[in-house]
């Protein structure tokens, strides 16, 4: 099996292996029940923000061509609790997945297709031939257009069947919350719940499970107005705003409603929702001005600002503003609610683990945020299992942020290890507090547990364990005894839990990510990502080369040279031989727009920018390769 199709020749698709299928009623699949089909292979992992993108991306065009288009999604792990089977049925059901979905723990059917990255897409054609392999996410004109073309060829050759797919629902699961995301107490002693599932919120009474009152009407969607109304799209984070805030506004509380890429204000007392940033367009970073680094002020247009799955929001005291966890595109954001400013706090907008000033650092999928005493914010930094804190200079004319790692190593690296900070390992963690000591508690999602990391010591422990993807956590200021509320998503309720005065040590050891290592030679390796404008759109190189390329590699002495960042989708790197393995880090960007090649743009035509980040574990060795080729967007 070859990564792509190759000019004059075709290649069959490989058989789809696995442990096991979901939404099939039962069935097991093979290539020969989709024949007559045109097969879109996603393959996923539920960690993954980049993969619930192309989740949403996908619905529109599954729907448009039910009758000859069946996805089938191929659930490939990241993190070793992905690979539980029960783990992945709640995944599949909390993200509404439509489609059949092959359980690919042991990475199968990811080899078999060469797949070097999540999200990658595959598409075979009804004679079960690829014709396209495509990397990231931004596909779905590009997807459309290519059915349409497969549509039209196969029914003049007569190999096209309509007809319904293979899907079969299975059976829903949940109470009075379904998948509740994150909670925060209300002056009146509470808890306003994201009920995610439901696409609403829930105000909880102290008991945690007397429903007080819904805000929204529990339909995915968005749209403004009265508590009964009001629609929301997998909302997560909620902020509480200070009195004094809320008070010139018509507003009490900030809702990160993540799939819609909008910020909404909630009105307490009536229960009416607005949207007070966003604009519902994904921010793709960098559209904008394509820049390698984007603006850190984005202007005072909140509604006409795109975002990327913001996951919580926090009111910072230091910075007197909204600070937001974007997700989708690894960075932290600020909103200013008085004024409606956005801008970028902290982060370039690459994937990975780096500290530093914050416009040079680098995230991964931040999904939990809390203050300390200090002005200081705790980040629980997700796909690299990581505790990060910034700090904040405001002494000068301008805020200086520092980004430091408090528990972590790198974007594969995970496990469940207490003690000494540096050794310690966490797993997806999705929320974060600070306790009235001054450590921070941290919900260990994929671990199931919550964690402790004591900053006077700088070392780790285990507060509670057997808990269910616990996605949030806060602390309960009513009790006498320091109590824990913790939102446990997987089980669709939310639990008190003491803070023991003698934490639990664990250790189970530290893990990496098992992907299949690449071969390589020391010495030159050439690189080439190939990318194919969509038809209909063309290379956007008004302003010069549209294209780009990102490389870094960890260790930092596995490269020699061919490092750093340049326009051109084709470098030479030299691989050291001193170094036996490691990961190369590549990030490819591409800028096309809507026109035809070789023709002008026209003027307010859509543009569309295309990016993938690869890590690609690889050994050097003497007869490895010495060319690497991927496919940002390939075709036959």
């Amino acid at each position: 099996m070859t990564e792509t199709v190759r000019a004059g020749y075709r290649v069959r698709a490989s058989e789809l292996a696995g442990r096991n299928w979901l939404n099939t009623g039962g069935k097991q699949l093979g290539l020969e029940d989709l024949r007559g089909k045109i097969v879109l292979l996603d393959f996923w992992t539920f960690c993954c923000i980049n993969c619930l993108h192309v989740l949403d991306e996908l619905r529109p065009l599954e729907a448009k061509y039910s009758d000859v288009l069946v996805t089938v999604g191929v659930h490939s792990p990241k993190f070793e609790h992905e690979a539980d089977p029960v783990a992945l049925a709640a995944a599949v059901e909390r993200y509404e997945i439509q489609h059949p979905v092959l359980d690919d723990p042991e990475l199968v059917t990811w080899q078999a297709y060469t797949a070097r990255a999540w999200p990658t897409l595959v598409v075979i054609d009804p004679e079960g031939y690829i014709v396209a392999h495509l990397s990231g996410e931004g596909h779905a004109a590009g997807l459309e257009s290519l059915v349409a073309e497969l549509i039209a060829e196969h029914e003049a050759k007569g190999t096209l069947h309509r007809g319904n797919g293979p899907y079969v629902p299975a059976e829903a699961t949940s109470g009075d919350l379904r998948f509740p995301g994150k909670a925060v107490a209300l002056p009146e002693g509470t808890f306003l719940v994201t009920d995610t599932g439901h696409h609403r919120l829930v105000e909880l009474e102290a008991d945690l499970t007397t429903v007080r009152r819904v805000i929204g009407e529990g339909t995915k969607g968005w749209r403004d107005g009265d508590a009964g109304t009001a629609r929301f799209n997998e909302p997560q984070g909620l902020a509480v705003l200070p009195a004094a805030v809320a008070e010139t506004l018509d507003y009490d509380v900030i809702v990160a409603d993540t799939v819609n890429h909008r910020l909404r204000g909630v009105n307490l007392a009536t229960g009416a929702v607005t949207t007070v940033a966003g604009n519902g367009v994904q921010r793709l970073l960098d559209a904008e001005n394509q820049a390698a680094v984007p603006s850190t002020e984005l202007g005072t247009d909140p509604l006409g600002t795109s975002l990327s799955s913001p996951w919580d929001v926090l009111w910072s005291t230091t910075l007197g503003k909204v600070v937001v966890a974007m997700a989708g595109t690894h960075q932290i954001f600020g909103f200013d609610p008085t004024t409606g400013a956005l801008g970028i706090i902290a982060g370039t907008g690459l994937e990975g683990l780096l500290d530093g000033e914050g416009d040079a650092a680098w995230f991964a999928q931040s999904s939990g945020l809390a203050q300390d005493a200090d002005g200081a914010i705790w980040v629980a930094d997700s796909e690299t299992s990581a505790l990060r804190k910034l700090t904040f200079d405001t002494s000068g004319d301008r805020t200086a942020v520092t980004v430091e790692t408090a528990i972590g190593a790198g974007l594969f690296d995970f496990g469940y290890r207490d003690g000494d900070a540096a050794e310690a390992r966490l797993q997806h963690p999705l929320g974060v507090t600070v306790l009235p000591d001054g450590s921070v508690a941290i919900a260990d999602t994929y671990n199931g547990a919550v964690r402790r990391y004591d900053p006077a010591t700088g070392t780790v422990s285990t507060l509670s364990r057997g808990l269910a993807e616990p996605s949030g956590v806060l602390l309960d200021t009513t009790a006498e005894e320091p109590l824990l509320v913790v939102v446990e998503a997987n089980k669709h309720q939310l639990v008190r839990i003491p803070v023991p005065k003698e934490a639990q040590s664990v250790d189970e050891g530290a893990r990496q990510t098992q992907r299949p290592k690449t071969a390589i030679e020391a010495g030159p390796l050439g690189l080439t990502v190939r990318f194919s404008a969509p038809k209909g759109q063309k290379l956007d190189d008004r302003w010069g080369d549209p294209t780009q390329l990102k490389i870094s590699a960890s260790p930092e002495e596995l490269l020699v040279s061919g490092g750093g960042t340049a326009v051109g989708l084709v470098r030479e790197l030299v691989l050291s031989d001193t170094v036996a393995e490691g990961v190369l880090h590549i990030t490819a960007r591409a800028a096309a727009c809507d026109g035809e090649p070789g023709g002008e743009i026209p003027d307010h035509a859509a543009c569309h920018l295309y990016q993938q980040d690869w890590g690609i574990p690889v050994v050097v060795q003497p007869g490895g390769e010495t060319e690497l080729t991927l496919d940002l967007r390939g075709l036959d």
